[in-house]
């Protein structure tokens, strides 16, 4: 294991519930209907396809682009205020950082939602970070762990991803790497390359190791 490329939300953060109760207040406000599988169908997605999505269903004049932005003034102005950090992944990247294993962030949100939140870890915890607006094809597309490893040097062979959604783990396995899949609030089906925790409490260095062994 040369490297591990987390994904953020639901992973890193458990801000999936801020993206949602944005979408259920943009639906009140257009009188729209937005139900909990609309919701769901979204986690982890592109986040222009996720506007593409909200147009459709909530019957929008707005560009899926405009959309996106109006999400992103939601959710923004709730991680200003708290970031929902995830069991034990503030602890994981640490212990990783000390034992020297390079991280980077592969996130379908754009810069200006994880920029908030990067601030709260020391500098360089993540030595690469690939945010949505930075790749032509987003989640399940393989391009942004590929964009990751590449940036970091590292085959995405030798990478452990670690994932919360069917849509990340789709992305990493296609781009090669092994995927640590922690359930959260989608259910994620198994897979190769695909192993399964509950949470990453207690999870050390040499445990994510074993994991990128054959």
């Amino acid at each position: 294991m040369d490297a591990v490329l987390w994904d953020m939300d639901g992973t890193l953060v458990d801000t999936e519930p801020y993206w949602i109760d944005t979408e259920r207040a943009m639906a009140e406000k257009y009188g729209a209907t937005w139900t909990d599988a609309d919701a769901m169908q979204l986690v982890g997605s592109d986040l222009l396809d996720s506007g593409r999505y909200i147009k459709r269903v909530m019957r929008l004049e707005q560009s899926p682009a405009e959309i996106v932005d109006e999400l992103l003034d939601g959710v923004v102005e709730k991680v200003q205020q708290e970031v929902p950090w995830r069991p034990g992944a503030v602890e994981l990247l640490a212990s990783l950082t000390t034992a020297g294993v390079r991280c980077g962030l592969v996130t379908m949100s754009y810069e200006r939602f994880v920029a908030p939140i990067l601030t709260h870890l020391p500098p360089e915890t993540f030595r690469v970070v690939v945010t949505g607006e930075q790749v032509a094809n987003g989640k399940p597309h393989p391009e942004p762990y590929l964009t990751a490893a590449a940036a970091l040097g590292v085959p995405p062979e030798a990478c452990v991803a670690i994932e919360d959604s069917n849509t990340g783990a789709k992305s990493a396995v296609a781009a090669g790497c092994t995927v640590l899949v922690v359930e959260n609030h989608v259910p994620v089906l198994d897979g190769p390359r695909r192993v399964f925790r509950d949470t990453l409490e207690g999870l050390t260095v040499e445990g994510l190791r074993a994991i990128s062994r054959p």
